[in-house]
């Protein structure tokens, strides 16, 4: 089915090109009607067309590392699927399923082809809208690095917990220490005093009653420092949790970019190569 200019305008990587170009790019795509739960290309296929998302939905997944299948992403209007294995040459390395009735553009590595040979300068304009994807990624995973993972603790933590860590920091404190001693010390100098004095006491030597107290507090903090130990392993593993996924989005968006911007970078060295060198004599080599 041909394809219209004014679809290709809403597309963001096609939103700069000029009417002439993109009534050539119309001419070489076509648009492509998928039915719901029907796939469009399967990870490990040969490499083929990409494809543009104008309705529907669609969910791209891939195999993990423990043999699961996870979502990679679900394209929005406007957005490429299966564009680095079209650029690249190679099989998929995603399954991509309509999950309702779609319709894409399916564009290959010919239409571009056949576009920069007519226009150059649309290769430029295509870079562009690439440079501005690249900003708007560092954007997105500059604002994921500076996640703060005890803000986002802090929101899922309970009253219970919260008082655990404050239990918790106060038993480890020289305060604590401190204000203990003393109030022991205080206690034992009054007992014996009192003994001394009256010859009886509430809690005379060997201080039965002071020994019950400082049992019973054991048993108490034993079982929150636990509680408050558990929650830092727990802040822990949500910190490489986060370094973790800052770092694969990171490392994902930064070669998927480089490809698409090393793919248009040759493509418009060469056409530039081929369409100055035979008419400008000067540019040619000179003999050695």
């Amino acid at each position: 089915m041909p394809c219209h200019s004014e679809e290709l305008r809403q597309v963001p990587l096609f939103s700069l090109l000029d009417d002439d170009e993109l009534a050539i790019l119309a001419q070489q795509v076509e648009l492509r009607d998928f039915a719901a739960n029907q796939r469009i290309y399967k990870a490990g296929e040969p490499n083929g067309p990409a494809y543009v998302m104008l309705s529907g939905a669609v969910e791209v997944t891939l195999i993990d590392e423990d043999g699961q299948e996870v979502i990679f992403s679900q394209p929005r209007h406007g957005d490429f699927f299966g564009f680095a294995s079209m650029l690249e040459g190679i099989p998929h390395l995603t399954t991509a399923v309509a999950t309702e009735p779609t319709t894409c553009i399916e564009i290959d590595r010919n239409d571009i082809s056949v576009l920069l040979e007519k226009k150059p300068q649309a290769g430029l304009d295509m870079l562009t809208v690439f440079a501005t994807e690249i900003h708007n990624a560092q954007r997105v995973i500059r604002g994921r690095a500076m996640r703060n993972p005890n803000e986002l603790i802090d929101e899922q933590e309970t009253f219970g917990e919260r008082i655990a860590d404050h239990v918790a920091s106060f038993g480890g404190s020289w305060t604590f220490i401190i204000t203990f001693l003393i109030t022991l010390i205080s206690y034992v100098i009054l007992s014996v005093v009192l003994v001394a004095m009256r010859g009886k006491s509430w809690d005379p030597y060997p201080f039965i009653l002071l020994n019950l107290f400082l049992s019973m507090l054991a048993a108490i903090q034993a079982p929150v420092i636990m509680m408050s130990q558990n929650r830092q392993d727990h802040k822990d593993r949500v910190r490489s949790e986060l370094d973790f996924e800052v770092n694969r989005r990171a490392e994902a968006e930064i070669q998927a970019l480089s490809r698409k911007l090393h793919y248009l970078t040759d493509i418009v060295g060469d056409i530039h190569e081929h369409v100055h060198t035979p008419a400008d004599p000067q540019n040619r080599e000179l003999p050695q």
